[in-house]
């Protein structure tokens, strides 16, 4: 691994973490996650892209990352995520508070995944060489719109339209955090 994508991560890590700690984005990605079945790193790797790096991905870069990280996601990602909302009402024992710190626990090692699916959507980035010039915000929803058709036709249902809110929300999380 080059010190260069190793940067990658790091900065592409710690975007991510800074837009989601933003008023409204956790929410407006999980509710792209449940209702359209988002990646949400793929979404967050993608703004990082364009605001960061001045990179406007295209429908099939996105499939491209999404073909990168498709197999972490689901076999590891996906069932811990399944794992640590399972442990949130059943089976019984659950809940009490002995389940909810094997919870506690599965949702750090859940976040550790995220961390390495983010290592694995840099290094792909690290491909793309960087523009000098910002990417407007048209642009930076046409892409995360991109993110979130490519997630819907996969489920092969669902309209984007009542998703645009959630969209709407991150573009401008994403811009304020890129000034």
């Amino acid at each position: 691994m080059t010190e260069s994508t190793q940067s990658l991560e790091t900065e592409s890590w710690a975007f991510a973490l800074q837009i989601y700690a933003e008023p409204g984005i956790a929410e407006a990605c999980l509710r792209l996650q449940a209702e359209a079945g988002v990646d949400v790193m793929i979404l967050l790797t993608a703004a990082f892209a364009a605001v960061r790096r001045g990179i406007v991905l295209q429908a099939s870069d996105i499939q491209d990352m999404d073909e990168a990280c498709r197999p972490w996601r689901e076999q590891i990602v996906q069932p811990l995520r399944a794992l640590r909302v399972a442990l949130k009402s059943v089976p019984l024992p659950a809940p009490v508070p002995a389940t909810e710190k094997l919870r506690s626990q599965i949702k750090a090692s859940e976040l550790a995944a995220e961390r390495l699916q983010n290592d694995l959507l840099a290094a792909w980035l690290q491909q793309k060489a960087p523009a000098s010039w910002a990417v407007a915000s048209e642009e930076l929803h046409a892409v995360l719109g991109s993110v979130v058709l490519l997630a819907l036709q996969k489920r092969g249902s669902g309209q984007i339209d009542a998703l645009l809110p959630a969209i709407d929300a991150i573009v401008a999380a994403a811009r304020g955090i890129a000034a």
